[in-house]
C-alpha cells in the first residue's frame, strides 16, 4: 500500500491494466468485425454491404464471445472509480471529521 493511499481503501487497479484491458477488448472488437467482413467477402458478399452486415453481427456476437474481456473492463472502471470515491471520503473526513459542527 502507497503512503498515499488510506487504510482499508480499495486497491487501485494501475494505469497500465486499466489501459491494456481497454485495449484488447478493442484489438477484439476491431478483429471479430473485420474476421466478419473478410468472412461475408469470401462468401460473395461484397462491398460496403459486406462491411455494413460485418458490424451489424458483431455487435451481437461480441455481447456473446467477448463477455469475459467485456467484464474485465467493466471491473476495472468500478475499481478505480471505487477507489477515488473511498479516497475522496477519506479527505473529506480528515478535513472535517465533524461534519454535524
Amino acid at each position: 500500500m502507497s503512503a498515499e493511499q488510506p487504510a482499508g481503501a480499495p486497491q487501485r487497479p494501475t494505469f497500465k491494466n486499466w489501459v491494456g484491458t481497454l485495449w484488447l477488448f478493442t484489438l477484439l472488437r476491431f478483429g471479430m468485425f473485420f474476421a466478419l467482413w473478410g468472412i461475408l467477402e469470401l462468401v460473395g458478399v461484397h462491398g460496403l454491404f459486406a462491411a455494413a452486415l460485418g458490424l451489424i453481427l458483431s455487435i451481437p456476437l461480441s455481447f456473446v464471445l467477448l463477455a469475459k474481456p467485456r467484464a474485465r473492463v467493466a471491473a476495472n472502471i468500478e475499481a478505480r472509480v471505487n477507489a477515488t470515491r473511498a479516497a475522496r471520503e477519506d479527505l473529506d473526513s480528515r478535513l472535517d471529521p465533524d461534519p454535524e459542527d
